[in-house]
């Protein structure tokens, strides 16, 4: 008994010596998208990385602790600074880097997502906005920014690359399972109409906020599971269940964010996702 009790110890200790080290080194990695653009990969949100001849323009900046490693991965394909940032949306996984590009470049933002900086005390709100529609051009090259409806929040940004036929869609798109923020302006019907409407972009590569490179199809398949979610959030409303149920009872294999116990949808989202739904049905 002993010896387990022992063994119990010696594990909790390497298991928290693994994940504050991992935390610790936030080890991150650059891949080439397609030419021009590049995604840098770990802690946090994906970032952009797209090139021109007159300097560097990023989509999100992670956490504040990245700033460093972000620049030092930008100067492996570049020797130009970063000019401008462009923020997907306020959550600090993707807008925590602006304190420290606040001072060395422009950064962008959709008004509902500075106003959530705002309210939630967040540092360095960017100074520039747009509410439907922007663009960046920078040596030649067009980024734009588009805003298509709510989804994750009530601002996020759609950025198109169209002469790479690229989207990054922030956390509108999301490797595992997404959050609906729903204190923030989220919402699931918005989300599946703003996954259609950014549907309507000529793309076939896609950045998501988590996770890896997405093509056209897996976009298809993204929107299609989150019709699939609230239907069946749906069925089980009119059948009678109770909220304090939805967690559970929502699972399915061929829903796979159902399952995750891990995910974030499954984690945060379901009560709210309970309430959307059922407002919708009275």
């Amino acid at each position: 008994m002993i010896n387990l009790v022992k063994k119990i110890f010696l594990g909790s200790i390497l298991i928290a010596t693994t994940l504050t080290g991992a935390h610790a080194q936030d080890s991150l990695s650059i891949e080439q998208v397609k030419d021009g653009l590049y995604a840098i990969f770990g802690s946090g949100g994906n970032v952009g990385v797209r090139l021109t001849s007159e300097g560097v323009i990023l989509i999100d900046d992670k956490y504040p602790r990245n700033f460093d490693e972000i620049q030092r991965l930008v100067s492996q394909v570049s020797d130009l600074p970063v000019k401008y940032v462009i923020n997907t949306h306020h959550h600090g996984d993707h807008s925590g880097g602006n304190v420290g590009y606040i001072d060395i470049a422009e950064i962008l933002i959709h008004r509902n997502a500075r106003d959530n900086m705002i309210r939630g005390n967040q540092d360095a709100a960017p100074r520039l906005v747009f509410t439907d529609e922007t663009a960046i051009y920078l040596g030649g090259v067009e980024v734009r920014a588009i805003y298509m409806g709510r989804g994750h929040t009530n601002g996020d940004a759609v950025i198109y690359f169209p002469d790479l036929k690229t989207v990054q869609g922030g956390d509108l798109l999301h490797g595992i399972s997404p959050f609906i923020d729903y204190g923030n302006g989220g919402s699931s019907r918005g989300w599946v109409a703003t996954i259609n409407n950014m549907l309507e972009l000529d793309f076939d590569t896609a950045i998501p906020g988590h996770g890896g490179i997405m093509d056209r199809d897996d976009v298809v398949g993204f929107r299609n599971q989150m019709e699939a979610v609230r239907a069946r959030m749906a069925d089980l409303i009119r059948s009678g269940m109770p909220k304090n149920e939805a967690s559970v009872r929502i699972k399915l294999e061929s829903l796979s964010w159902t399952m995750r116990e891990e995910g974030l949808l499954m984690q945060r989202s379901i009560p709210g996702l309970y309430d959307e739904v059922a407002a919708e049905l009275q």
